[in-house]
């Protein structure tokens, strides 16, 4: 297992985050139980994942509850680093929800009861508030890290302008930054590419990617002939949103081509393509078995050929949305580096 920095900060994390949404929930997501899931945390230790990461809205909080349980064992959380977030509404109140001081503060402490310890390592806003000011968020984020309860903050699913205002006002008022966004990126979904990867290039901010194998879509399984009898994508579920199956099915035909050649999943493929973007820190691997996150944990040592990337790149490869086209028409003579993460395949062609 490698560890990357993340973002910024002096925090090592493993390239690869044990994700827990299936902890306690249902055959939708998947129901893992207590004794299943000390083992796949014990699994993913011994495999030296450092990062576990849940949410306080996972199963109305009994993931956290049952990380709790597991880390319990003083051994585990010695070699753990937790992750949860807040944003998502936990109640029936007026102000049970959003990025409030008031919510902030009240499902820190919910969330610290739960898991059964005194700090969250890595604390997430999961999703913007845009009824909320965002010095308010920012302050309530500081004061937890100065009051001992959080070391870092870092924010999910935010756009390239959200993530911009938090940092200014961080910056402005002397406030703790986020070292990190959560974002989804795949193979199938690299809309990350036209703001957010730049931004955590510019910002100094470390990725975490949510969703890697795209619910399970880009793990080779499902083809343009059929797929499994069970699984998220069975069941209805809609994360991400899949607007041309043709494409997303050549993209698969990729994946399993190269995970054919080199002898693998295409779960793999998908993952080992992820860890080599820049910007990215960490992919977030769930499992519904052990079995699957046996074959997840193998993707940290898998390494893509530059062919290999070359054509999962080209099959994948979104069109340049405004601005991006004109710039690429227009300001090649003054594109920085950065610039040129987005900017340089399309400049090749």
């Amino acid at each position: 297992m490698q560890y990357r920095y993340l973002g910024r900060s002096g925090l090592k994390v493993s390239t690869l985050t044990m994700g827990t949404m299936t902890f306690g929930g249902s055959e939708k997501v998947g129901n893992t139980d207590q004794d299943n899931a000390n083992r796949q945390i014990d699994l993913c230790l011994d495999h030296g994942i450092n990062l576990l990461d849940t949410a306080n809205i996972y199963n109305a909080g009994v993931s956290e509850e049952m990380i709790g349980v597991a880390l319990k064992d003083g051994s585990r959380r010695a070699r753990s680093l937790v992750a949860t977030k807040v944003r998502f509404r936990m109640g029936t109140g007026p102000n049970d929800g959003g990025l409030s001081r008031h919510h902030i503060i009240a499902q820190a402490e919910a969330s610290l009861k739960r898991l059964q310890t005194d700090v969250i390592d890595l604390y997430q806003v999961h999703e913007w508030d845009g009824q909320t000011p965002i010095e308010e968020t920012m302050e309530a984020l500081d004061t937890l890290i100065k009051t001992g309860k959080v070391r870092y903050i870092g924010c999910s699913n935010y756009s390239g302008w959200h993530i911009m205002k938090a940092l200014g006002v961080a910056n402005a008022h002397h406030y703790q930054r986020f070292v990190s966004q959560q974002i989804h990126y795949t193979l199938h979904s690299r809309e990350a590419e036209y703001e957010l990867v730049p931004i955590t290039l510019d910002q100094g901010l470390g990725i975490l990617v949510w969703s890697p194998l795209a619910g399970g879509l880009l793990s080779g399984k499902y083809r343009r002939n059929g797929g499994p009898d069970g699984g998220r994508h069975v069941g209805g579920w809609k994360e991400p949103p899949v607007y041309d199956w043709d494409h997303l099915y050549d993209i698969i035909d990729v994946i399993v081509a190269v995970a054919e050649a080199r002898g693998v999943s295409g779960a793999q493929v998908a993952l080992a393509w992820l860890l080599q973007r820049p910007g990215v820190t960490s992919v977030v691997i769930g499992g519904r078995s052990e079995a699957q996150f046996k074959d997840n944990l193998a993707a940290a040592e898998l390494k893509l050929t530059t062919e290999e990337v070359a054509k999962l790149d080209a099959v994948s490869q979104p069109p340049l949305i405004y601005p991006y086209w004109h710039q690429s028409f227009t300001a090649t003579d003054r594109l920085s580096d950065t610039d040129l993460v987005l900017h340089a395949p399309y400049l090749e062609k």
